[in-house]
């Protein structure tokens, strides 16, 4: 706990820019050096660039060269597949309320846990995570698609076959002592943490400080309506219709747009599907997977709307490319599904990727449907309209660009997304 308050002590202002720890976890947050193979950054799927995302359906992470809509596959180094869901948007995940991390909330607060934190990994957990934005941090590293590799790609991507995620021979400690090697990052955890030997705990305290401080989004057209000054017309009547007649606030409630819960919403799926490597089905049930309750088949996070106009493509596949067509999905869920224009998905070619599987069957389809639990709405056209126009208000450009920005290099001398 006295980790997690001097955190957001130093987060208080920004003033504090330039505190070792959140320049450090710029450092981080830009550096390959956390990935297997040394090719892929956090910012590599989550850049300023694209709102905080990839601006991808689904992204590529190991095996991919270039950013966004751009990015290639590298040919000496081909992706086993596509990373199963849509980048999240990393706006404002260090605001108190945002206790849930990742579209099926596998990763949670949990009190009675002796971490305090619910994980996949469970007992394996470490204590001295900061909060849950700091463990979330650490689990990309541990995923072959998004950073860790092939397999018996590299010592990191061995380690996470194998299982060994904590303690010493684990992935988190490799990549520790990877970085013990770089005096200039020796240095920069002197000043941020002191001496001593590095704890993987220390970095992703570090990439969370600076992931809070970078994208606070606080200052939109709405902020300013909260305070007092009105919003322009059409976003005004938007927004009556937004916590009214069209009911969007019944989900995306309070001031960032969020119940953090669960709902299903006939979202298409595509891609691989969130699936172990035994498995051979594309399915992604959501929060079920989690839960293990059937009544959470297909369930996913409420995503906070702000700057949302920033953050396509849409849902937890990505499979709205127009903040115009996830909006009209919300009109008649199971009929979008249905009707689903698949020339929409933003998908870097990928030879053997069979991204229709699930669309393609009936019963898939259908069980997708089933699971939908939003009523069809009817709004006009210019209604639609006004929604997009208070959504359009959600947007916070300074906080889009961040307060550091991209950094010229990194510690590593490896290259910056």
């Amino acid at each position: 706990m006295r980790r997690l308050a001097l955190c957001f002590a130093l987060l208080a202002a920004p003033a504090f820019a330039d505190t070792p720890v959140i320049k450090l976890g710029q450092a981080l947050f830009f550096d390959p050096i956390l990935s297997g193979s040394k090719t892929v950054a956090c910012a590599t799927c989550h850049h300023p660039d694209h709102g905080t995302g990839d601006g991808l359906s689904l992204g590529i992470g190991d095996g991919g060269i270039g950013l966004g809509p751009k990015r290639t596959l590298d040919a000496a180094n081909m992706p086993e597949q596509r990373i199963p869901r849509n980048a999240p948007a990393l706006f404002n995940l260090g605001q108190p309320e945002f206790t849930v991390m990742f579209h099926d909330g596998r990763l949670e607060a949990d009190a009675y846990r002796p971490s305090g934190i619910r994980t996949p990994l469970g007992a394996d957990m470490e204590d001295g995570f900061a909060g849950v934005i700091s463990a979330q941090s650490m689990f990309p590293v541990l995923s072959g698609d998004e950073m860790a590799g092939h397999y018996a790609e590299n010592e990191i991507s061995k380690a996470v076959r194998q299982g060994l995620i904590t303690g010493p021979g684990g992935a988190w400690a490799l990549l520790s002592a990877r970085l013990e090697t770089i005096p200039a990052y020796r240095a920069q955890f002197d000043a941020a943490f002191g001496p001593g030997p590095i704890h993987f705990t220390q970095v992703s305290d570090a990439l969370a400080s600076f992931m809070e401080f970078e994208w606070e989004s606080t200052d939109s057209p709405y902020d300013r309506y909260l305070a007092g000054t009105p919003l322009p017309e059409a976003a005004e009547r938007g927004r009556v219709l937004f916590e009214g007649k069209a009911q969007c606030s019944t989900c995306h409630a309070g001031k960032f747009q969020t119940d953090h819960k669960f709902h299903a919403i006939a979202m298409p799926q595509l891609g691989p599907g969130k699936a172990a490597r035994f498995e051979r089905h594309a399915r992604d049930t959501g929060r079920m997977r989690v839960t293990g309750d059937p009544a959470d088949a297909y369930a996913f996070r409420t995503p906070s709307l702000r700057n949302v106009t920033a953050t396509a493509p849409y849902g937890h596949a990505g499979a709205y490319a127009t903040l115009e067509a996830v909006v009209r999905h919300h009109l008649d869920p199971v009929a979008s599904l249905t009707s689903y224009d698949r020339t929409q998905a933003i998908l870097p070619d990928l030879p053997g990727a069979n991204d229709w599987r699930v669309l393609d069957d009936p019963a898939e389809l259908q069980a997708i449907a089933d699971a939908n639990t939003l009523e069809p709405i009817s709004l006009t056209d210019s209604e639609v309209e006004d929604i997009l126009a208070f959504l359009e208000a959600l947007t916070d450009p300074a906080s889009i660009k961040g307060k550091l920005g991209v950094p010229v290099s990194v510690p590593s001398g490896l290259a910056v997304p």
